[in-house]
């Protein structure tokens, strides 16, 4: 038999606040196209995208970061110091160690909270969420505070044409805490790591250390260029329309609910077509208020679904208690979904 005393935390979890930062610094299309060839026309009709969002040297990820999550705990009723853990997931903090979130756990006055980054691209809020929810249920933390946050600029090629419209900064985050009904549901989520090349980073970091320019892309000045994100648009394009749409309807079922349950659809904001074709395919009735912050904030991979559903909140297209389907999908390939209410 056993020694070890069982858990003792609280029977379930739910979203209590979020909150969101975007950059003062609104960059519509016509930017973007200074310096490739395209239209805005066609931007807006492949992406959706007609402005997005970047940071300035001042708004770090650690600062955006730090903006979002006191709104969140404020939003949740409680102090930094109730928070137990900080989870950040992020791409775009190019310091290797330590943790992002120690720094951020420390400056929101938390009372030593455990913290830690992960990498999960643009499914990264919905693995905090997941590690938040067993957290809190477990016991190890009452109040788990999970931050998405990008500073997707920072690796864009504003000469490739397939990528330089997508990406915008910005962070979000939500206080996960105790409940006494289920308020997140089971998560289903996975990875494809097969078509890990459809998304990836230009050029290693050690790689372009060594500057072999041999072996590095060079920009229309012959300069060697920043590591930054590509990807093959057709076939993540086919993936996530086709794959996500399955993993979506997985989500319904683990919850114990139907399209008709559903009061608001989050998804990841990759792609405004993407987006239209899940919701057709799902067949969601059209009571779903579908989120679309795509069309004014970019992607901002792991910060796409918390802010887009702080939007929602603020702008009263979703309220308290609504019940929404949230999934996050990208880089990897990775994926999480599953069905919350929102605080």
């Amino acid at each position: 038999m056993s020694k070890i005393k069982p858990s003792k935390g609280a029977p379930y979890a739910r979203i209590m606040g979020v909150g969101g930062y975007r950059p003062t610094r609104v960059v519509p299309n016509e930017v973007i196209l200074e310096k490739i060839d395209s239209s805005d026309e066609w931007i807006r009709s492949r992406s959706g995208i007609a402005t997005r969002h970047w940071a300035s040297d001042e708004e770090t990820v650690a600062a955006m970061s730090i903006e979002a999550s006191g709104k969140a705990i404020a939003d949740a009723g409680i102090t930094a110091e109730q928070i137990g853990a900080v989870v950040v997931s992020t791409v775009s903090h190019f310091q290797q160690t330590p943790a992002i979130a120690t720094y951020i756990a420390d400056q929101l006055g938390t009372d030593k909270a455990a913290a830690f980054d992960i990498s999960a691209g643009c499914a990264g809020f919905g693995y905090g969420l997941t590690l938040a929810k067993g957290m809190v249920v477990e016991g190890s933390a009452e109040h788990v505070l999970v931050i998405g946050v990008e500073r997707l600029s920072d690796l864009t090629d504003l000469e490739d044409r397939a990528t330089a419209f997508l990406f915008g900064d910005g962070a979000g985050a939500v206080v996960v805490g105790p409940a006494t009904e289920p308020a997140i549901g089971p998560t289903v989520w996975g990875s494809e790591g097969d078509k890990s090349d459809t998304i990836k980073q230009t050029v290693a970091w050690n790689d372009f250390r060594l500057g072999d320019v041999s072996k590095l892309p060079l920009d229309s000045k012959g300069d060697v260029k920043f590591p930054a994100i590509t990807q093959e648009g057709q076939a993540v394009f086919r993936w996530a329309v086709f794959e996500m749409a399955k993993v979506a309807q997985n989500a319904l079922d683990a919850a114990g609910i139907t399209p008709d349950d559903l009061d608001v659809f989050i998804p990841h904001q990759a792609n405004m077509r993407i987006i239209d074709s899940m919701v057709k395919t799902l067949k969601l009735p059209e009571h779903v208020t579908v989120a679309r912050d795509i069309e004014t904030t970019g992607n901002t991979s792991a910060a796409s679904i918390p802010l887009a559903m702080e939007r929602l909140l603020a702008t009263g297209e979703a309220k308290s208690g609504d019940t929404a389907l949230v999934i996050g999908f990208g880089a990897g390939l990775v994926y999480a979904a599953t069905v919350v209410t929102l605080p």
